[in-house]
């Protein structure tokens, strides 16, 4: 995730000095706290809970301005969004109060996630943007150490921004990107070579999606031979980028031929920033002409801007199955996923950046938030191991004291007013840092298919995917994009998941060959859902649905249209909206049936006796 861009003219005359310097304060800071994490840590939950202690949600569970660590965890609860909704609601509604902290609420965050359909919002302060800043600085010094150079090119990064709605309060309510790009953090940083972006702000601000991607590519080929690292922040993002590309390469090329601006950009802003990059190069169109109309669009990232020497993108969690595209374009580059965020907190840093995507971990940074680690074991037969009421029975470990190897939902203590909140991540302890551990993002806790006691998360019908597409390699086919539906409209319910398809090869694939992706996605699947399948009868054969070309593109903009932001969107991997199955079942070809059910014995069944 960039930081933020700030055009200059010209370098200090320092500039090299300088630039060693704050990088090496950088490293030097990861250093200091990762090697004191648990002194950092307890320092931070004093700092948070002296700030607040006279705060009302605080004084309800009688912690009387306590500031230590084991008072907070005898008398805090370990909290979900739904406890603290009605506090929430509170602030929006414009009580000013101190409910939750004691700093005003500047404006909530909009989580990804949804409460009863609607989307969360996170309470933020004015300093949290600091916090994150910090952050964010940290980014490429690290990359500094591994990729030498940065600094004298630019980056290419598609960033959007979602327009904001209020509170009934009066507070912005918006996503956490779009607080961040709009904030003074973002728009009047100082110059900085690591931040000289291809973007101009105007263009990242611009509230029209179509216009700001239009001018970001615009500009991103105007100046194609400075480009050394080009991003997104979900691979999602990039791709979509690639693809309109594919669209409107020709009045793009027109545009420098001529040096002119196509009419469809009218925001006026835009069009001034655009103009004082755009020049008539027809030697530069014609380049670009000739590799654009190609047969293959493989390796088109290194063609275009040929200097370019990794991709910046998410990777990690369902993000995984975009990793193939991206090869594809990017003829191999390194793919680096350089922080770990969400609207809740920002959490930390990628200190390896150009480990394969399935090895990435993250430091988390003691600094940012009071840490805590729920235990997860995903192998029971609850939700991913976690249950409602785990935390009756499960205490948190501190960050110190987790336990490589082991599997932790994230718990955190915030500046701005969310304590021992769920986050809704598990994570997997990969590694140390000096003192701090280093985790692997494994899935979100919620994202499941159920029909009966089975609970398929995430990872598993990600891999069980990933193992049925291995049938299609021999017709040159791949799986562009899916999601999953959990249909308890038949007797019994099954499985439904919906297949956009990508074609090369001219050989028609039988339906037999989809009769088998469906079986190998079954067999790929847990015990809990093959029992179900072959000895419960409570489960029916898996289905496949074909959908038309361009589904998944009708799919984000449905959601976009609903208010979903352009720069956090991910296709969900499993569908409950009435509305979203209807979509997907109108653009629906062909469907295909499990042929027999998988492979199952006894031996497991504990896992299966209880609701």
């Amino acid at each position: 995730m960039p930081e933020a861009p700030k055009t200059s003219s010209k370098l200090p005359e320092n500039y090299n000095y300088n630039l060693q310097e704050k990088n090496a304060k950088a490293l030097e800071f990861i250093e200091d706290v990762t090697a004191n994490a648990d002194e950092v840590q307890k320092r931070v939950l004093a700092e948070i809970l002296s700030s607040n202690a006279n705060v009302e949600y605080l004084k309800r569970h009688g912690l009387n301005g306590h500031t230590d660590r084991d008072t907070f965890k005898k008398l805090i609860p370990v909290i979900t969004y739904e406890d603290i909704q009605p506090d929430i609601d509170r602030i929006a509604k414009g009580d000013t109060s101190q409910i939750l902290c004691s700093k005003p609420i500047s404006e909530f965050l909009t989580s990804s996630g949804t409460s009863g359909g609607e989307r969360k919002l996170m309470p933020t302060i004015e300093e949290e943007m600091g916090r994150r800043s910090l952050l964010y600085s940290l980014l490429m010094p690290v990359m500094s150490q591994f990729v030498p150079g940065l600094e004298k090119g630019k980056g290419m990064y598609f960033l959007f921004i979602k327009s904001e709605a209020k509170t009934p309060g009066g507070l912005v309510a918006r996503p956490v990107l779009t607080a961040y790009y709009k904030s003074s953090h973002f728009r009047d940083r100082p110059y900085d070579p690591y931040t000289n972006y291809t973007s101009p702000n105007e263009a990242i601000l611009c509230p029209d999606s179509y216009q700001s991607m239009y001018s970001q590519l615009l500009c991103g080929l105007c100046q194609n031979k400075e480009v050394l690292r080009v991003g997104a922040v979900f691979a999602s993002g990039f791709i979509r980028a690639i693809r309109f590309l594919e669209k409107h390469w020709r009045v793009l090329c027109n545009d420098i031929r001529t040096g002119t601006l196509n009419p469809q950009i009218t925001d006026p802003a835009v069009r001034d920033a655009v103009g004082k990059i755009l020049q008539p190069d027809p030697k530069l169109a014609d380049f670009i002409e000739s590799e654009c109309s190609k047969e293959s669009w493989q390796g088109i990232i290194t063609r275009l801007w040929p200097n370019t020497k990794y991709v910046d993108v998410i990777v990690t969690g369902t993000m995984s199955q975009y990793i193939p595209t991206l090869d594809y374009y990017s003829n191999g580059l390194p793919l680096v996923c350089t922080m770990y965020a969400s609207s809740e907190c920002y959490f930390g840093v990628n200190l390896n950046p150009l480990y394969k995507p399935s090895e990435v971990s993250y430091t988390l940074i003691p600094t940012m938030a009071y840490f805590e680690f729920l235990p997860v074991n995903r192998s029971n037969n609850s939700i991913n191991g976690v249950t409602n009421n785990s935390k009756e029975h499960l205490e948190p470990v501190n960050l110190a004291d987790v336990k490589l190897g082991q599997e932790y939902e994230l718990v955190v203590t915030t500046y701005a007013g969310l304590y021992r909140y769920r986050v809704g991540d598990v994570l997997r302890v990969a590694g140390f840092k000096n003192k701090a551990p280093q985790f692997s993002f494994i899935c979100r806790k919620n994202v499941v298919l159920s029909i009966d006691s089975d609970k398929t998360d995430e990872v598993e019908l990600q891999n069980a995917v990933k193992n049925a597409v291995n049938h299609l390699v021999p017709f040159d086919a791949n799986v562009s994009e899916y999601t999953s539906y959990a249909n308890t409209t038949t007797i019994p319910g099954h499985y439904v998941l919906y297949w956009e398809m990508s074609l090369k090869g001219s050989t028609p694939i039988p339906p037999s060959v989809f009769e088998d992706c469906c079986l190998t996605i079954e067999e790929s699947l847990n015990s809990v859902y093959r029992q179900g399948r072959v000895s419960d009868k409570s489960i029916g054969p898996l289905e496949i649905k074909i959908v038309e070309a361009g589904t998944f593109d009708k799919l984000m903009d449905y959601a976009i249209s609903l208010g979903a932001s352009i720069n956090q969107y991910k296709t969900p991997r499993c569908v409950k909206f009435a509305p979203i199955v209807e979509l997907l079942n109108s653009r629906v070809v062909t469907e295909y049936f499990s042929p027999k059910c998988p492979k199952w014995v006894p031996g497991h069944k504990k896992w299966c006796n209880h609701d």
